[in-house]
């Protein structure tokens, strides 16, 4: 069985973090919106910051984060912005 420290970009703080906001399978992180869990962790983990969109959106595709902020970024903002979490 899979672990949520098994997808990509994620570890054993992740799945730390995760678990605040009641997310501990991957089936459980599968099954939520990925902006909607963003939200989440927005407004009970202290620090979440853009990266934590990208992890997550990473380890949903299997992909890295980093390839994520480069090639969705915009997109991702502007989802951000409609939902009122975009950065200021």
């Amino acid at each position: 069985m899979k672990r949520l420290r098994d997808l990509k970009g994620f570890g054993p703080k992740s799945e730390q973090i995760l678990a605040q906001v009641n997310i501990h399978t991957v089936e459980d992180f599968m099954a939520i919106d990925p902006y909607e869990l963003y939200r989440q962790l927005k407004l009970t983990v202290k620090g979440t910051g853009l990266n934590s969109i990208y992890a997550i959106i990473g380890a949903r595709e299997n992909k890295h984060w980093q390839d994520v902020a480069k090639h969705q970024k915009s997109a991702i903002l502007m989802r951000l912005d409609d939902m009122g979490l975009a950065p200021k």
